[in-house]
């Protein structure tokens, strides 16, 4: 007994405690020995020791099974308590939400495809809400409610539809949001706050508000505590945060939001002590009146992404954002604009919630509700500019290969761009690294650099000086007051259609090649080489149309339908390769504060890149972060080189930029300038984050669906403009249908759902086979937005791009049909005559006159008088 009070006390060691049994075991031993040497002189004495002797026996045999029972309880329990241990039993992430919603979008896609209705297609996303210290534990002991969080943003943000930044106008894609809220345990917040307490560095001050007191500033560098934040992506998901792409996995791999409540106190940097295991697992207390007013701790902490703008939510280099709200305020944006700038109170703040300014202070259960909807519209924020973007080029790419020539244009012989060790240096294998991420699961990428003396393309000089523009702002000198000056910038769109028709071989051979329309130009599918021709052996892609099993089979069918010959070819396949230059303009004895338009020193388009590289050290830039201006090193341009690839291969918008088609603009929020980017004044890093990286396989998918979907529906206004020619009524008028339905339901339902002997205005079959085509196209988009759901990019993109092909010989199949149709209408036309009057108008005419008699028969002799 006294062994097992010891034990629960924790006095002992589980293995003292053997020790001391082994010690219990040998007494009874020599106390059965002792017996036996004495010969048993006292019998009862014999009898009593031997009754001892089992009775302790039994004990310890059931106390080795309860101490057994205890250790093994106790192992039990510090396994689970461990921080980011993942055990047997561990819940696990459930990703079958598409289950449900599967017969919808079967509904809308036929919507779609057979009523011609305005439907997006409809691509399920999930988004996991990630909330760290919002059980009653992290600061100011706040609670969040994970359920009634979710069920809000199901009902404010259901639904996000992306736009194309090169028109403005919205895609036929439309994100069908489904959330999921996690709440984080203690262990794995008090590991959040030691991390980020042992990456603190002091950094001068700040002000806690608008017009509050300065306190310490301390710089967090947040590629350091990325480490952490993958543990917990893995503890929760079961997954290596960014270790693959999704491409390589083609398995479903989430993303996620995480969102932080650490509590201040406890990871003050100003005190040197370290949570142990008993601090990590104890009960945290409650906070008094007086303890919750100082839950600030009197300094102020900024989180730094590889030495960029302070902020206090970035973008992380795996498939997560992350939202601090214990950090900052941050202040950032450009000066003089209202719009986007991020202020005070733009991410919301429990200080100001619960402690509002000259007034009582809230409690906490009363300020739940304005909490939740203000996390919400933070998340909803993220999820339009990160986790959803939109598109940069709506643009197809059908190439095998994707070549990437960085081509320096230098006036000077000072130095050489790809010579290693230097801060102007181009890492050529860096830029291919991340251009792999960003292409198609097919293509090969090639990245080649090389020097070009300027002055011996005079042609090329002429273009840079007629790109040289000018504009005047108003800036504050050094004592406040606003000065006019002039600022000289280079127009990307200028220097591009210049060098076009340069008669330069350098860029205007290039220019002409890299222009995504040339595909159709020189590689059109009605010039298809032979089926058994040497070309078709090479092809990178070969399949068939879906439309091509519709075509007559037999040479009678064909005559009797009337069937011009088509090229003897049921294969098609992707053609040589896109070709991407980025020409670098590496200039000497220009403006100091020359850049090129917008503040930035790279512009892209979908065919070219170009990128402004000077001997400045640095340019101040109208875009400030807390009391000093930004700076923009133009010596250094790996980052910009990076940034305008993405924009042309990737398709990639920046964190900060969305198209609004309300405002009929681009609108900008620089909440998220901050992070793994290479994009904009805030970020000062060369890579892109494995969010963006899907994204730019997404992009590559929704543009195929995109024009597929435009298509159909153009072969579809072909028949029904046909239709409405030569499909009308006895009387003249077109054909009208019931009030619920369209008009391509009428004329397809209505005429051509049973042949007739009648002669047809074009062929039934032809509807028939468009039908066909429509059902099996919607199951191809079914299965499109399941693949998209679980991430399955690679076999996403295959199905994309087999949807866009079909889609696209389909219209030239229709377009066929309907000029072969046309011609034969030609020799007919359509005229309008008043209806022969027969025998039988007399006759209905006769019955009529009387009609009127026998009724004033009745009524004349119906009078009482009569």
């Amino acid at each position: 007994v006294c062994l097992f009070g010891s034990f629960q006390q924790g006095r002992d060691s589980p293995s003292l405690i053997f020790t001391q049994l082994s010690t219990l075991t040998s007494i009874s031993i020599s106390i059965e020995s002792g017996k036996r040497r004495d010969g048993l002189e006292d019998m009862k004495l014999g009898v009593f020791l031997a009754t001892i002797s089992k009775m302790v026996d039994e004990m310890l045999f059931i106390f080795c099974i309860v101490l057994l029972t205890l250790s093994c309880a106790e192992l039990v329990i510090g396994a689970t308590q461990e921080p980011f241990r993942r055990d047997p039993g561990h819940p696990q992430w459930h990703h079958s939400a598409f289950q449900d919603i599967a017969n919808n979008v079967r509904h809308e896609m036929r919507q779609l495809l057979h009523s011609r209705a305005q439907v997006p297609f409809q691509v399920p996303l999930e988004v996991n809400i990630v909330l760290v210290g919002f059980n009653g534990d992290g600061g100011y002991r706040y609670s969040v409610d994970a359920e009634k969080l979710g069920e809000l943003m199901k009902k404010i943000f259901p639904s996000h539809r992306p736009s194309c930044m090169e028109t403005g106008l919205q895609i036929d894609i439309e994100y069908s949001l489904f959330y999921n809220v996690i709440p984080v345990g203690q262990p794995e917040l008090i590991a959040f706050e030691q991390a980020v307490k042992s990456n603190m560095v002091s950094a001068g001050s700040a002000r806690e508000t608008e017009f509050g007191r300065e306190v310490p500033l301390y710089d967090v560098e947040a590629m350091k505590v990325e480490a952490i934040f993958n543990r917990l992506y893995t503890y929760l998901f079961g997954y290596e945060a960014g270790t693959y792409s999704a491409v390589e996995m083609n398995k479903p791999v989430p993303n996620a939001i995480f969102i932080l409540n650490l509590d201040k106190l406890r990871m003050d940097p100003m005190t040197t002590s370290q949570a142990d295991n008993e601090a990590i697992y104890a009960k945290i207390e409650e906070l008094g009146a007086e303890d919750l007013q100082k839950q600030e701790g009197s300094y102020i902490y900024h989180y730094r992404y590889n030495g960029g703008s302070g902020t206090q939510v970035w973008l992380s280099s795996g498939r997560y954002a992350v939202i601090d709200l214990s950090a900052g305020p941050c202040i950032y944006g450009k000066i003089e604009t209202e719009e986007g700038s991020v202020g005070y109170r733009t991410i919301p703040r429990l200080q100001n919630l619960l402690f509002p300014r000259n007034r009582e202070p809230v409690k906490p259960s009363v300020s739940q509700d304005i909490f939740i909807g203000q996390l919400a519209s933070l998340i909803a924020t993220t999820i339009e500019y990160v986790i959803a973007p939109d598109v940069r080029f709506e643009s197809i790419d059908p190439a095998s290969r994707v070549l990437v020539p960085i081509i320096v244009l230098q006036n000077h012989q000072k130095y050489n761009l790809f010579e290693p060790g230097h801060d102007y240096t181009i890492d050529v294998q860096a830029i291919r690294k991340e251009v792999l991420k960003m292409v198609q699961p097919v293509q090969e990428v090639v990245v080649i650099g090389g020097s070009h003396n300027l002055h011996e393309h005079e042609k090329l000089a002429v273009a840079v000086i007629k790109a040289l523009r000018g504009q005047s702002i108003h800036d504050t000198g050094k004592y406040g007051r606003f000065q006019t000056k002039t600022m000289t910038y280079l127009d990307g769109a200028i220097l591009q259609e210049e060098m076009r028709h340069s008669s330069d071989i350098l860029a205007a051979g290039l220019l002409e090649v890299s222009d995504p329309g040339s595909f159709s130009k020189y590689f059109s599918a009605r010039n298809w080489p032979e089926r058994n021709g040497s070309k078709m052996a090479n092809s990178a892609v070969k399949s068939k149309p879906l439309w091509l099993a519709l075509l007559p089979k037999s040479s009678r069918e064909k005559r009797s339908k009337g069937y011009r010959s088509l090229p003897d070819v049921d294969v098609y396949r992707n053609y040589g390769t896109r070709l991407i230059p980025v020409f670098v303009l590496s200039l000497m004895g220009v403006d100091s504060e020359l850049m090129m338009e917008g503040e930035s020193l790279f512009w892209a388009s979908p065919e070219s890149v170009f990128v402004l590289q000077h001997e400045k050290d640095s340019i101040p830039l109208s875009y400030v972060s807390e009391t000093s201006r930004r700076q923009l090193q133009p010596t250094s341009v790996q980052r910009h080189i990076l940034a305008g690839i993405a924009s042309a291969v990737g398709r990639l918008v920046a964190p900060y930029e969305r198209a609004s088609h309300i405002h009929q603009r681009p609108i900008l929020n620089w909440l998220w300038a901050s992070g793994c980017h290479p994009f904009g004044p805030f970020s000062n890093h060369s890579g892109i984050s494995q969010l963006m990286t899907d994204n730019a396989m997404r992009n590559a998918i929704f543009a195929h669906v995109d024009i597929a979907l435009r298509t159909v529906r153009e072969a579809t206004e072909s028949l029904q403009s046909f239709a409405n020619d030569y499909l009308r009524t006895p009387l003249g008028e077109p054909v009208k249908g019931q009030p619920k339905k369209s008009t391509a339901e009428m004329w397809l339902d209505k005429f051509y759902k049973k042949t007739t002997n009648m002669p047809e205005p074009f062929p039934h079959d032809l509807v028939d086979r468009l039908e066909d085509y429509l059902d099996k196209l919607e199951g191809q988009l079914v299965d499109l937005s399941a693949m998209l759901y679980d991430h399955r990019l690679e076999d996403a993109h295959q199905n994309s791009s087999e949807i866009w092909r079909s889609a696209t010989f389909t219209r030239q199949y229709v377009e066929h049909v309907l000029l072969r149709e046309r011609m034969n209408m030609k020799c007919c036309k359509l005229e309008f005559i008043t209806p022969v009057q027969s025998s039988q108008a007399f006759i209905y005419g006769g019955i009529l006159v009387a009609g009127f008699i026998v009724y004033f028969l009745v009524i004349f002799f119906s009078s009482p008088e009569r």
